[in-house]
């Protein structure tokens, strides 16, 4: 995928410098040095692994200098509290700005929930919903502050819909979904655009759930363009779940149907509910309030 085949996709990212992180191998590395070839500096981030002969955040920097780029490695957990903090200095002591977050860092399972434990449970909300919110609390109020920003978060299509097997990893992305589309209400005013990505891609991720000719269809530098896109000023997007892998994009909202008055529905639920399946979802709302508003108006006096 070249980087004119979507929309935006030739945008620049001159003086700009980003943070993302989980960018040692996969999208996140894909995302890094993409971002870098649009002009942005970056602080690549990912955790140390036993055994690295080489860093993974280190091999990237090393492939973004090659190319002519600016970047420098963070070794942080994502899983660490701290982390956002370190990343955010980290950005200010070498560059003296930040502008862009992609929030890449992630795990996943394959458990049943009545096989799970608890801990275990906790463990992914903690590295994919905790880590997300530790890395966005700093870097958000400072882009809040400074009146201007992107973030790009990665989300799933199992956050939208849930996936048998994949629990907490569901849960965790619901709940990454409903952190961004609060944080694009309360950065709006700001200057501050808050979008997720839910990327489909060959990954380690998804290496064993992937035929092999589909898997070569979904790379990850397909993806990559679309998240450049989303953190570049030619993008005024904000609060959207963006669905994206190889050639293809869409948006994924959350729709209301029109509402059926029980009060005149013979048979209550059960009739209601017939009428409800029957019809289809249009009703697009800014917020929770928006929908509360329209649909507790539309009660008779």
């Amino acid at each position: 995928m070249t980087s004119d085949a979507v929309p935006g996709g030739q945008a620049t990212l001159a003086g700009k410098v980003a943070i993302v992180t989980g960018a040692g191998k996969g999208l996140g590395r894909a995302y890094a040095l993409d971002l870098a070839q649009r002009g942005a500096r970056v602080v690549v981030n990912n955790r140390r692994h036993r055994g690295d002969t080489e860093h993974s955040a280190d091999a990237v920097v090393r492939e973004i200098s090659a190319r002519g780029g600016s970047a420098v490695a963070d070794y942080s957990d994502a899983a660490d509290p701290r982390c956002g903090e370190h990343l955010l200095a980290t950005a200010l002591q070498h560059y003296g700005r930040l502008d862009i977050v992609i929030a890449n860092a992630g795990v996943s399972e394959a458990s049943s929930f009545h096989k799970q434990s608890l801990d275990e449970f906790r463990r992914i909300i903690d590295i994919n919903l905790m880590g997300t919110a530790s890395l966005l609390h700093p870097t958000f109020r400072h882009l809040y502050q400074q009146r201007g920003g992107a973030i790009v978060v990665s989300s799933s299509a199992a956050g939208l819909h849930g996936e048998h097997g994949l629990p907490a990893y569901s849960a965790s992305k619901a709940g990454v979904i409903g952190l961004c589309r609060a944080l694009a209400l309360e950065g709006a005013a700001h200057g501050v655009r808050v979008n997720t990505i839910a990327p489909f891609a060959h990954t380690a991720m998804t290496r064993s759930s992937l035929p092999a000719d589909m898997a070569r269809r979904l790379p990850p530098e397909a993806v990559a363009p679309v998240v450049a896109w989303l953190a570049s000023d030619d993008c005024t997007l904000n609060g959207e779940v963006v669905i994206a892998g190889g050639d293809r994009v869409a948006r994924a909202r959350n729709l209301l149907s029109d509402p059926v008055d029980l009060s005149h529905v013979a048979g209550a639920m059960d009739t209601a509910w017939r009428r409800l399946g029957d019809s289809t979802p249009t009703r697009d709302y800014t917020s929770a309030v928006a929908l509360f508003l329209d649909f507790a108006g539309e009660l008779p006096p």
